[in-house]
């Protein structure tokens, strides 16, 4: 029987949202084929969770000790969201040490974490994306030339954050500094994009057996201005799936995901973020460990695909074993 070490927790704002994701894949796991462990990372203590017990990682080999047994695992599904799970950092680990994860290699991993690298590959090859400007913390600020360049609204982004930490809209010159200093709160760097006036949809794309399978499309649209962590995690946005869209436009919308997906080169689970603007989807961005909640929108639309969680994580796990 394999053994499955199923990461979640990390190091930034996302750790509870981390253990729910764990949690629902450890709940969906079968345990007759998979003998699964729950294993929390966090800064100063990597632990496995059993019967209420906690026993210490060895770091040396990624090992732990229960019962006077030392236990190896065969494969890590990773759940972290943020550090140091989707930005590849925990992924480097474990590709050193020889074991199989559910993931992209660290190097993707490290690649999609960061929105100004990942646009400027999708760029590169011809997929739509939104006017943006990049800052570092040591950057002069010019709000002027920003406001010329992207105009208002717009959106201000950590680079590296996810489930819309640090966010903002703004629709005021009054208004950009004080998002910015919000967005540097989060990352050291940061991006302010035009905002896009149109239909906001969300597309999960997986490697299923070998091939890369694009599931049904969802539209969200949030009681807020955006699709803020309140809409993501607290009920506060209406999510549709599969899109109420005419065919021809949701074919274009899942070819644009099916080639973000292989120009990136990507392994594992993924859900990018577009804007519909004249039947154009406009890529935002893509999240390698999207929430697996029972709430979260990657499975409902692998519900949808007529997937269950079983065999999504399942798969997951048998495409890292190889």
């Amino acid at each position: 029987m394999k053994k499955v070490a199923v990461i979640m927790g990390g190091f930034s704002s996302e750790y509870e949202i981390s253990l729910q994701s764990g949690q629902t894949v450890i709940n969906n796991l079968n345990t007759d084929k998979y003998d699964v462990y729950e294993v929390r990372i966090q800064k100063n203590k990597w632990a496995v969770i059993r019967n209420q017990h906690e026993y210490p990682i060895d770091k040396n080999d990624f090992s732990v000790l229960i019962d006077g047994q030392k236990i190896n695992f065969d494969v890590v599904f990773n759940a972290i969201h943020g550090t140091p799970g989707e930005d590849g950092a925990i992924l480097a680990y474990f590709e050193m040490l020889g074991i199989p994860h559910t993931s992209a290699s660290f190097d993707k991993m490290a690649l999609t974490f960061n929105k100004k690298n990942t646009l400027s590959v999708v760029r590169s090859y011809g997929i739509a994306t939104a006017q943006s400007v990049f800052l570092h913390h040591k950057d002069p600020v010019h709000l002027q030339q920003i406001i010329d360049k992207i105009g208002l609204p717009c959106f201000v982004k950590p680079n590296r954050a996810g489930s819309s930490y640090g966010i903002s809209k703004v629709y005021t010159e009054d208004e950009l500094l004080p998002a910015i200093q919000k967005a540097f709160a989060e990352d050291k760097e940061i991006i302010i994009e035009a905002f896009l006036d149109g239909r906001e949809l969300s597309i999960g794309v997986i490697k299923y057996k070998g091939e890369i399978k694009v599931l049904p499309v969802t539209e969200i649209i949030p009681e807020n201005d955006f699709f803020d962590y309140e809409a993501k995690y607290l009920g506060k946005s209406k999510e549709i799936t599969p899109a109420n869209l005419p065919e021809n436009i949701l074919q274009k919308i899942q070819e644009t995901a099916a080639r973000v997906y292989e120009v990136l080169d990507l392994d594992g689970i993924s859900r990018a973020e577009y804007i519909l603007v004249n039947e154009v989807p406009y890529f935002l961005e893509i999240n390698m460990v999207p929430g697996l909640t029972e709430a979260s929108i990657f499975p409902q639309q692998a519900v949808a695909a007529g997937l269950s969680l079983q065999e999504l994580f399942e798969n997951a796990i048998e495409m890292a074993l190889g």
